[in-house]
């Protein structure tokens, strides 16, 4: 059997332990095993960019970041257009696949990964996907490899970020990633002791979160900690368009920039923003994640090996299960606003900038 295999999207530790899982599974399970390294996620099967990968090159990588195949983004919206030689990026995948004489692809990645990964299975292909994102946010799976460690990651520079606020009484906005959903925000927020937690699930009242800082001021506390979502937006700048979003910005980068000017004049206090960036991507995969990645990565040998292709591998309470491409390919996990951790952490004063109070736990 010949195995394709390429990670696709944004990296994220955990990325190398699962290859790994994986290809000691195959290789102890299943005989006359070949495995097939893609370069740089699908661009390297657009171009059939690819070389055969020997047991020894998984060998040292469980501990280790980013990937050893590489990767890229390519837009799902662009997967079908042709290019002036009338050809699609699908067909090309397609030719690839079957000139490199491929029995199976297995491809890590996020949503747009497995969106693709839906879209190839669906012309013939067989396709197992392994769900992989710092933002946790593939539907059908309580949990994707490389969520934990960049909860980790963020939330230490939110700790890192407490002393430096609290020696020189200022406000600090740590802008963490996630631009459509907030599980990392929210997670991080919490486990760093934030006192405001902003997320693109929940537009933010501008004047409340002022309300809220200035309150925290009058009461002896002269330092407070915003963790915010890269995608989290006030509730007027959530009825914009983004070209209308950043126009409202007044000439500032980012949202984050705009609000911390706006605090700054509105609650009169001194403001900070603080940017981890790809820091949260970067370094080891946590024991946990590397864990996970072992487990996830095996279970997709074990789907190889019972032929059940057309499928990802995802966590339902806490049991390592799958769904099939075609039903989760395309939607997204968000945060809901009655999540259980939302409850959490406004049960311990928490705010959310849109003046909701504790309601009870489940």
């Amino acid at each position: 059997m010949r195995i394709g295999i390429l990670t696709s999207g944004g990296d994220c530790p955990g990325l190398n332990a699962v290859i790994r899982g994986f290809a000691k599974y195959v290789y102890n399970n299943i005989p006359r095993v070949e495995m097939i390294g893609i370069s740089d996620g699908y661009g390297g099967l657009i171009t059939g960019e690819a070389k055969n990968l020997k047991e020894s090159d998984f060998s040292g990588i469980l501990n280790t970041g980013g990937t050893i195949l590489g990767t890229s983004r390519q837009p799902f919206k662009m997967m079908t257009v042709e290019d002036q030689n009338g050809q699609s990026k699908l067909e090309m995948m397609k030719a690839n696949y079957k000139k490199l004489d491929l029995d199976l692809l297995v491809t890590l990645g996020g949503a747009g990964t497995h969106k693709t990964a839906g879209l190839l299975s669906a012309n013939g292909l067989n396709v197992i996907g392994l769900p992989k994102t710092i933002d946790n946010d593939i539907y059908g799976t309580d949990v994707t490899f490389g969520f934990h460690s960049a909860v980790e990651i963020a939330t230490e520079c939110i700790d890192r970020i407490h002393t430096t606020a609290a020696s020189h009484g200022r406000t600090m906005l740590i802008e963490i990633m996630g631009n459509k959903v907030g599980w990392l925000t929210l997670y991080s927020g919490i486990a760093g002791g934030a006192d405001i937690v902003l997320l693109p699930e929940i537009p933010y009242d501008k004047d409340e979160v002022c309300r809220m800082v200035r309150s925290r001021y009058n009461s002896g506390k002269d330092f407070t900690i915003i963790a915010i979502a890269e995608g989290a937006m006030s509730r007027e700048e959530a009825k914009m368009k983004k070209n209308e979003r950043i126009e409202a910005w007044g000439g500032r980068h980012t949202a984050t920039e705009s609000l911390a000017a706006y605090i700054q004049e509105h609650a009169e206090v001194e403001t900070r923003v603080v940017v981890p960036g790809h820091l949260q991507r970067g370094g080891a995969p946590s024991p946990y994640d590397r864990l996970l990645s072992t487990e996830m990565g095996s279970f997709a040998g074990k789907l190889v090996q019972e032929e059940c292709f057309g499928t990802t591998v995802a966590v339902k309470n806490n049991q390592i299960s799958y769904n099939k491409l075609a039903d989760i390919a395309g939607k997204t996990k968000y945060v809901p606003e009655d999540d259980q951790m939302i409850e959490v952490a406004r049960s311990i004063g928490i705010s959310f900038g849109d003046g909701k109070k504790f309601k009870g736990l489940k």
